[in-house]
């Protein structure tokens, strides 16, 4: 199964709507497919800008190495990595970042998620991951 374009922009706008709602702040989304190819992106007005190739980055690591960003992260400092290791310079260890599963437990996708503390674009992106789940 694939993500519908319907799907894509209903994540997109529930994550606009939290971020709006629950942290009162403006953030940037991005939606990539299982190959981490960016499906959807969203800068809110007064995002910060850096937050656009961060968001999309936290997606498209999310989608290749099929793991949030959070536990990519743990994995670096747990094995002493650093990400140029893994020889694609797009990975980023910054939370934010969540794979997207269907309810068949298949990866179809990432979310990705800047302009918060990291910890508060991880929720965001958890979100995300879980209304996919139900689908």
């Amino acid at each position: 199964m694939e993500m519908s374009l319907a799907m894509v922009q209903d994540l997109v706008s529930r994550a606009i709507e939290q971020a709006d709602s629950q942290f009162k702040r403006p953030i940037c989304v991005a939606v990539c497919d299982k190959f981490g190819l960016l499906l959807a992106f969203t800068r809110m007005p007064g995002a910060p800008v850096r937050s656009i190739a961060i968001a999309q980055g936290k997606a498209y690591t999310s989608a290749r190495m099929g793991v949030n960003t959070d536990a990519f992260l743990e994995r670096l400092h747990r094995e002493n990595l650093q990400p140029g290791y893994f020889c694609d310079p797009l990975l980023t260890g910054l939370p934010g970042g969540s794979v997207l599963k269907n309810s068949a437990g298949e990866i179809i996708g990432a979310a990705g998620v800047s302009g918060l503390a990291v910890q508060e674009d991880q929720v965001i992106a958890d979100m995300m991951a879980a209304t996919m789940q139900k689908v």
